[in-house]
């Protein structure tokens, strides 16, 4: 395949051109209470081409090997016209032409599991809030994808990765009276099937704590001192902090590429925050991204000060840093794009939970994640439940609770982190295109005056 790919590629005279060719294959199984609804197997694939010429970058996708000469002269004619329109040319900034062919060790490749077994854990998994009075519906949903990817460029690198991800996830409901309350399923990884069997606990601790939601009180509006569990704490790092260490998000925004200079003391000198998608068997995991580009782990901020941006080659010459290798396509039908990975706050040893407890003394111990947005700095999510914390003891549940702030003022107002580190397995991210890979998570966080609104 990689030879054939060469030969298209050999068609563009430009400056710089590479051609990724990709196989994708998925399985969906769909539970809406007890009913399957869905039991799907796609394959399919296709190429995505671009051309560099005098500064005017282009790309196209096309999924028929013999539409290769007809794409290779369109891109190149688009970025002929590009260049002629353009007022900052494009540059790529270096990297070395790698020749590898990747294939991550699984314990299980999902593709020797058979259908019905899939169908029949998901099954079970499901089973379990149904099997509780209060649990109203289900929807749980098994996904599997499968990414085979081919990519050359006439720099002379030569790619073939292998990726899979599994999971099974969902949300469940529970009722009582005129109150209903959600919350969240989900188990997977990218080490293979294995990774989703014998987890009933998950699943039984979940329907405990969506049936004990129904018996907790509204939060009382106010400022807090808090706590966020690994989860909330995961997506704070990752939607309030993480898309602005994007280097493509803040390039063209004067007032905020001025704030977040490498140099710039955002947090307080205890966050120190990475993003690392070398860490095996996590949904963020792989080894090259869709430019060809080795991953590296990113020390995006250390004792408060940034220290670093996840980086295209077309962005990382932009600000004169090296490529992070964080450019990536959701598949074939798209041209890639600056992406995380797994991003975190790193934890701190010396702290454990009790510690963190005792010094939050009285305040909300807030957990799991429930919908949210950004616009710009500021940021309002969701918390599942909550729990009072008085006397640096874990009281009360709560529920109907949203946190709201401004990114820099939260980041500086950060007083302690835990010890251990989780990380999520639902993941997921919409930045434009859907990234099934992006992970996030890390420790317990104590964070001082958060604002917190009830329902």
């Amino acid at each position: 395949m990689l030879d054939e790919l060469k030969k298209m590629l050999g068609r563009i005279d430009a400056d710089y051109a590479d051609l990724r060719y990709e196989i994708k294959k998925e399985t969906v199984v769909a539970f809406n209470g007890t009913e399957l609804t869905r039991v799907t197997t796609n394959s399919t694939d296709g190429y995505v081409m671009r051309a560099l010429y005098k500064g005017g970058f282009s790309s196209t996708a096309f999924t028929k090997p013999e539409d290769a000469a007809k794409a290779a002269a369109a891109v190149l004619e688009n970025a002929k016209l590009l260049s002629r329109n353009i007022k900052e040319p494009v540059r790529l900034a270096g990297t070395a032409a790698i020749k590898d062919h990747f294939r991550p060790e699984m314990t299980e490749p999902p593709a020797a599991v058979t259908l019905e077994e899939k169908i029949e854990l998901t099954r079970g998994y499901n089973a379990i809030p149904l099997g509780n009075p209060k649990v109203v519906s289900t929807a749980i949903v098994y996904n599997e994808t499968c990414r085979n990817k081919f990519f050359v460029s006439t720099e002379g690198a030569e790619i073939r990765e292998e990726l899979a991800t599994v999971s099974i996830s969902g949300t469940g409901t529970a009722k009582d009276g005129a109150l209903t309350q959600n919350l969240n399923f989900s188990i997977g990884g990218s080490e293979g099937f294995s990774r989703l069997r014998d987890r009933r606990e998950v699943f039984e601790n979940r329907t405990k704590l969506l049936t004990d939601m129904l018996s907790a009180k509204p939060v009382t509006g106010g400022k807090y001192n808090v706590i966020l569990d690994p989860e909330l704490g995961g997506v704070f790092t990752h939607e309030a902090f993480g898309h602005f260490s994007e280097a493509d998000i803040i390039e063209n925004m004067p007032e905020l590429r001025a704030k977040m200079h490498l140099g710039a003391q955002l947090g307080s000198g205890i966050v120190s925050i990475t993003d690392d998608p070398t860490l095996p068997h996590q949904l963020g995991f792989y080894k090259y991204d869709d430019e060809g580009v080795p991953v590296r782990r990113v020390e995006l901020m250390k004792n408060g000060m940034l220290t670093g941006r996840l980086h295209s080659r077309r962005t990382a010459a932009i600000f004169g840093d090296e490529p992070t290798g964080h450019c990536v396509a959701e598949d074939y039908r798209f041209a890639p794009m600056v992406r995380m990975g797994t991003i975190m706050i790193l934890p701190d040893p010396a702290t454990d939970f009790n510690k963190l407890l005792a010094k939050l003394g009285d305040g909300l111990y807030l957990c799991a994640a429930k919908g949210g947005q950004t616009s710009g700095e500021n940021f309002t999510f969701g918390a599942a439940y909550g729990f009072e914390v008085k006397s640096g003891k874990v009281a009360g549940m709560l529920r109907d609770i949203n946190i709201m702030g401004n990114m820099f003022t939260t980041l500086k107002n950060i007083a302690a982190v835990g010890n251990e580190t989780e990380l999520s397995e639902r993941g997921g991210c919409g930045k434009g295109q859907t990234n099934i890979r992006s992970c996030h998570g890390g420790p317990h966080v104590l964070i001082n005056d958060v604002v917190v609104g009830g329902r």
